[in-house]
């Protein structure tokens, strides 16, 4: 199913958010769409780890990590497991590595910037809680849509 970000704003302006620029676009897939869920955490990978093993069933994992650019949230391995577990895509609010293995799995991918290292696995991070960065608000069971031209968030799905 294709949609263009702007096209559903025109037509649902009213009860959108659109969320600012600033995230770039590392996966194979640049247009994806999906129920939200949550982490956030900031420097510890776990929380997002053990939801990519788990069914996505569609959805979008959107990752704060407080646009921290110390290390990577997300490398080929996790999103490989995301891409086999049927996420549609991760956003996250920080780095990523293995940027070149990431552009050729057909999953969305954004993030800030990439950088080598990864984070810590210590078990923290706090899962399906409501999400602020780039002026909009994640919330756990929304609707996040993704291409080109950026994202928006709605209540509802628009598809």
């Amino acid at each position: 199913m294709t949609f263009k970000t702007a096209d559903l704003s025109d037509t649902s302006e009213s009860k959108l958010q659109i969320v600012r620029p600033g995230l770039r676009n590392f996966g194979g897939k640049p247009r994806f769409y999906g129920e939200i869920v949550t982490i956030k955490s900031h420097g510890d990978f776990s929380q997002l780890r053990e939801l990519v093993r788990s069914p996505g069933a569609s959805r979008v994992l959107v990752v704060d990590n407080d646009a921290s650019m110390d290390c990577a949230m997300l490398g080929d391995l996790l999103a490989a497991a995301a891409l086999e577990n049927s996420w549609a895509g991760i956003v996250i609010n920080g780095c990523i590595r293995d940027s070149t293995d990431i552009a050729a799995m057909a999953i969305g991918v954004k993030a800030l910037a990439t950088i080598p290292l990864r984070g810590a696995c210590d078990g923290r991070g706090d899962v399906d809680i409501e999400l602020q960065f780039l002026g909009a608000s994640f919330r756990p069971g929304e609707f996040l849509y993704s291409d080109e031209d950026g994202i928006i968030l709605s209540p509802d799905s628009l598809i």
